[in-house]
């Protein structure tokens, strides 16, 4: 047991992220109660034991300066820590004036997506600056996912409710402050669900820029519907790739086929991947958490046998191109 809701009172714990400090092999941890508090904890030995939890809600107060939050939370996806060492969680928050959560709670809309950062391995935390707001152009921007891009710049990925039915794009220069203009990716679909972003390779050394991104590639609503706001179905789980810093998705490979959502990837040493996402049946909702799923592959998988990745130990066309992810 990390984290019980019974230490904290009523309301659940949730939006556990994790980084992993490339440096020490410290694991941090990222937690919140009743979406109105936070936590972090860390690892010495790899997530056997945690340290006991400190509050740092004090540093998320800071917000209120620009936006009356009610409700907050991390992730929930996986944190970064950038090549200079600083962490990365992205936060969303809500003013709790929505209904849709039922009589007696706060909404989780309307939404905005900003961030809070640790330049001293995870003692301090301060917050960034409000990345996204729901107003005429942007519906309930929120569970947003990360990666660094090679030029040191930091790329938002944003969840939202928008008509585009597209994922929102920001792009700033530290990953704190100075974010552009969000944009749609064109390129993935948005059926208004968490999704998964991890760098795979660098471009350094004449390497190979390589991004994974993963969430239901879908827009069809053919399953029960989902209460509230979610209009599209959570299935047709897919894992495309980047080349190009994010600019353009050329490989697409469908995971899971069926019922599937919320999903994390990361990268293994011998360069293999691993992907844990919801799947499940269909039941009120149009997802309905009765299992949790995860699949291991390699790039020679993704792409049919077209890329490989070279310090694999094991040669990747040893295992053919069409052989499906295990899971």
């Amino acid at each position: 047991m990390v984290a019980d809701s019974k230490t904290y009172g009523p309301g659940p714990i949730s939006n556990f992220v994790l980084i992993s400090d490339r440096d020490s092999g410290v694991v941090h941890a990222l937690f919140c109660h009743h979406y109105g508090r936070v936590f972090h904890m860390q690892s010495e030995d790899d997530g056997v034991t945690f340290s006991a939890p400190v509050e740092i809600t004090p540093a998320l107060e800071e917000f209120r300066r620009d936006y009356p939050w009610k409700v907050i939370a991390t992730g929930p996806d996986h944190g970064t820590q950038l090549r200079n060492g600083r962490f990365v969680v992205p936060v969303w928050m809500s003013d709790g004036s929505g209904k849709e959560m039922g009589k007696g709670h706060l909404g989780h809309r309307p939404a905005v997506v900003s961030l809070i950062y640790s330049d001293d391995r995870g003692r301090t935390w301060k917050r960034g600056e409000i990345i996204c707001r729901t107003d005429e152009h942007y519906r309930n921007p929120c569970e947003t996912v990360m990666v660094e891009l090679a030029d040191g710049r930091v790329l938002f990925n944003m969840r939202s409710e928008c008509k585009e039915n597209r994922r929102l794009v920001s792009i700033s220069p530290d990953g704190i402050r100075g974010w552009s203009e969000p944009r749609f990716d064109q390129a993935l679909l948005e059926p208004v669900c968490m999704a998964s972003l991890i760098r795979y390779t660098w471009p350094q050394a004449g390497g190979r820029s390589r991004i994974l991104f993963a969430n239901p590639d879908n827009l069809e609503n053919t399953l029960q519907k989902w209460s509230g706001s979610v209009s599209h179905d959570r299935k047709r789980l897919t894992v495309k790739m980047s080349y190009d810093e994010c600019q353009t998705w050329p490989v697409s490979k469908v995971l899971e086929e069926g019922p599937s959502g919320y999903s994390d990837l990361g990268i293994l040493p011998d360069g293999s991947v691993l992907c844990i996402y919801e799947c499940g049946e269909v039941g009120r909702a149009a997802f309905t958490t009765k299992s949790v799923a995860v699949a291991h592959f390699n790039l020679a998988w993704l792409t049919e046998g077209s890329d490989a990745f070279s310090a694999e130990p094991r040669d990747p066309a040893s295992q053919p191109a069409s052989e499906p992810a295990s899971r």
